[in-house]
C-alpha cells in the first residue's frame, strides 16, 4: 500500500487532523517492528494502551497514526486520523485497498494443514508469479487486514490462511478477501469446545464460500462426508474434490517415502508422478489442493513438478531434524488434534526410513468435554509391534498412558506431566542411529524443546 494520508481518510469517510498529507507506505501495530513511512495503529486493551506508544512511533519514523476519538490528550502537530474503532477502521482500509487490487486471492481453511497447504500453494506459484502469503499466524480478523495492506500493487497471487475459533469468523475473512479460489483441507476436532461438534466445525469452515467470486472455485477434502454434504446443498458452486477415495476428482494412487521426502502418483484431473521434500501421506493430500490450483491457473504438469521439488514448509510441520547420534526426529510439534495425530502416527508406522520407531506425544488442547475420550482413542492407532517406545507429556496424556500401559514393556513407555528433562533423559538412553522419533502435540505443550538437545 502506497497512499497519501488524505486517501486513507477518504477510505474511512473522515477528515485528517491537519494540513499535513504524508505518504504512507505501510501499516504497523507494534513500534518494535514499525518501519519508517508506516501508519501506526494503537489498540487499547485491558493491560496496554497503544496510545502511550504513539509518540515513540513518530520518533521511529511513523508517517501518521490513528487516534481513538474518546482517548484524551492527542499529540499536537502530527498527522492523525481520529477513528471510533481502530480494528474496524483497519478492516475498512483493507477492504478499500482490496477493491483496488487486481490480485488473485486464494483462501485456505481447515482444521489441520492450513499452514502447510498455504506454503505448498505459494511455493508452487512463486517461481512463475509475484506471490505473497500470510506470514506467521496473521490469519484472523486483525492479521488478514494487515496482510492485505502489505501487498504490493503488482502482487499477482495472495495466498491467505483463514483461521477461526467460532462461527462467523471465516465468513468475515472470506468477504474481506473475496477469493477466486478457496480450499478446505479437512474437518477435525480442533475448537470442539467452541463449536460443539464436527458438524459445527464443518459449517464454520464452509463459510469460506461466502466471499467466493462468482466464477470462483472451491477445492475440498472429498474424503470427508460432512463436506460433501455441504457441497451438495450448494450445487451452483464450481467445486473439485481431492483425497484418497476413488470418488474424488483428484486422488492419490501411490505414495513412497524416503528421508528426502515423498514421491507419489495422482490420477483423475491429473495423471502424473510428483515429489515433495516433505514427509507424510497427509502432506501429500494437502499437495493435491496445490495441484488443482496450479492446473486452474494454467501451469503445466512439468512446471508444477519442478516447483514442488523445492517447497519449504513453515517449521514444525513434519520437519526432519537430524540428531547428533544419527537418529531422525520428525518435528510436527506446531499443533495437534486427533485427526492430525493419527495421520502422523500412521506415517511413522508405515515408514521404512528407520526401523526403531518412537513416539513423543503431547496433550491435544481445545477438544471440549470429550477430551478424555479423544486422548484414549489414540491408543487404537498405536501398535505394540510397530513402535519401540512411547513418551507421553502433559496431564491429558495420562489418559492415553493408562490405555497403553498394558501393551508396552514398562521400560519402553513413560508419562511425564510437565518435565521436559525426564523425557530427554529417557530418549537419550534408548534412541540411536536406527531410530526415528515423531514429536507431536498442541502448540501450548512446546514439545520442540525435547528435540533441541539432540540437534546436530
Amino acid at each position: 500500500m502506497k497512499k497519501r494520508l488524505n486517501e486513507l481518510a477518504e477510505w474511512l469517510n473522515i477528515e485528517a487532523s491537519s494540513d499535513l498529507n504524508p505518504f504512507i507506505t505501510g501499516v504497523s501495530i507494534n513500534t518494535r517492528t514499525l518501519q519508517p513511512g508506516d501508519i501506526f495503529i494503537p489498540f487499547r486493551g485491558e493491560n496496554v494502551n497503544g496510545h502511550h506508544f504513539v509518540q515513540n512511533a513518530f520518533e521511529k519514523g511513523a508517517a501518521a497514526s490513528f487516534w481513538l476519538k474518546d482517548e484524551p490528550n492527542p499529540p499536537k502537530e502530527v498527522p492523525l486520523l481520529f477513528v471510533e474503532n481502530g480494528e474496524k477502521a483497519l478492516q475498512q482500509m483493507a477492504a478499500a485497498y482490496r477493491a483496488e487490487l487486481r490480485t488473485v486471492f486464494i483462501g485456505i481453511t481447515g482444521s489441520n494443514g492450513k499452514t502447510s497447504t498455504k506454503d505448498l500453494v505459494a511455493g508452487m506459484l512463486s517461481p512463475y508469479f509475484n506471490v505473497k502469503k500470510t506470514e506467521g499466524n496473521f490469519n484472523n480478523e486483525l492479521g488478514m487486514p494487515l496482510t492485505i495492506l502489505s501487498l504490493e500493487e503488482d502482487t499477482e497471487f495472495a495466498v491467505l490462511e483463514m483461521g477461526m475459533s467460532s462461527f462467523g469468523e471465516i465468513e468475515f475473512l472470506s468477504n474481506l478477501a473475496k477469493p477466486s479460489f478457496a480450499v478446505i483441507t479437512n474437518i477435525g476436532e480442533a475448537h470442539m469446545q467452541d463449536l460443539g461438534s464436527r458438524e459445527g466445525i464443518a459449517k464454520a469452515k464452509f463459510e469460506i464460500i461466502s466471499g467466493l467470486n462468482e466464477n470462483g472455485q472451491l477445492f475440498y477434502d472429498g474424503d470427508e462426508p460432512l463436506l460433501r454434504s455441504f457441497v451438495e446443498r450448494v450445487p451452483s458452486i464450481n467445486t473439485k474434490s481431492f483425497g484418497l477415495g476413488g470418488q474424488n476428482d483428484l486422488r492419490i494412487a501411490e505414495v513412497t517415502f524416503t528421508q528426502q521426502g515423498s514421491s507419489f502418483c495422482v490420477e483423475g484431473e491429473l495423471k502424473e508422478e510428483m515429489s515433495i521434500p516433505i514427509l507424510g501421506e497427509h502432506q501429500v493430500k494437502n499437495t493435491l489442493a496445490a495441484l488443482l490450483i496450479g492446473k486452474a491457473v494454467g501451469l503445466t504438469a512439468e512446471q508444477i513438478r519442478e516447483s514442488l521439488k523445492h517447497i519449504v514448509l513453515t517449521e514444525m510441520r513434519m520437519q526432519v531434524v537430524e540428531a547428533e547420534n544419527g537418529a531422525i526426529f520428525i518435528n510436527d510439534a506446531y499443533n495437534a488434534a486427533p485427526t492430525s495425530m493419527r495421520a502422523a502416527i500412521s506415517f511413522v508406522e508405515k515408514s521404512t526410513i528407520k526401523p526403531d520407531k518412537w513416539l513423543v506425544l503431547g496433550d491435544m488442547l481445545e477438544l471440549g468435554e470429550n477430551e478424555k475420550q479423544y486422548h484414549e482413542e489414540i491408543s487404537s492407532s498405536i501398535s505394540n509391534a510397530a513402535f519401540a517406545g512411547i513418551c507421553l507429556f502433559g496431564p491429558r496424556m495420562k489418559w492415553l498412558h493408562d490405555q497403553l500401559a498394558g501393551k508396552f514393556n514398562q521400560n519402553r513407555i513413560i508419562w511425564v506431566e510437565d518435565n521436559y528433562e525426564k523425557l530427554i533423559l529417557f530418549l537419550e538412553k534408548h534412541i540411536d542411529k536406527q531410530s526415528i522419533v515423531l514429536v507431536k502435540g498442541s502448540r501450548g505443550m512446546k514439545l520442540e524443546k525435547v528435540i533441541e538437545p539432540f540437534r546436530k
